[in-house]
């Protein structure tokens, strides 16, 4: 139990370090995360997030799934960035991602209905966007530890 909390205070901490600044990313969609009976070993932040949490696939990230994804701030397995939520709008529309992999740099590559909805149900036929990205509270991505 004491370990579960020491996750959840880590990833709560991380949320109240963020950055308000806004930067320019290319995003595409991977339907490997739309699967919510996937497996977080399959992605790079599997143990900071399964540590003492329960969450064992994509769909147990409670209010989180299907807004999940890989970004470019991930950079090796594990990263401090793991579990971190972002604010992605494209034109006057915006979707909130909970951050569970690793992308290339300056990029995220989310669940295809996540990028329906950034989209307006445009995610195939444009295949990737430019977006503006802010790192918000891990709360706002309905995260329920």
């Amino acid at each position: 139990m004491q370990f579960k909390w020491s996750v959840l205070t880590a990833l709560a901490l991380s949320a109240g370090a963020f950055a308000q600044s806004s930067s320019q990313v290319s995003v595409s969609f991977d339907q490997t995360y739309d699967d919510a009976d996937n497996s977080l070993d399959i992605v790079a932040c599997s143990h900071v997030l399964e540590a003492g949490t329960g969450f064992t696939t994509f769909g147990s990230l409670s209010g989180a799934f299907p807004n999940i994804g890989g970004a470019g701030v991930v950079e090796e397995f594990d990263d401090p960035n793991c579990g971190t939520c972002w604010n992605l709008t494209f034109h006057t529309t915006s979707v909130q991602i909970f951050v569970i992999d690793h992308s290339a740099e300056g990029t995220f590559n989310i669940a295809l209905e996540a990028m329906n909805t950034l989209t307006d149900g445009q995610a195939e036929f444009l295949g990737r966007v430019n977006a503006t990205a802010v790192q918000i509270p891990v709360s706002d991505c309905n995260i329920e530890f």
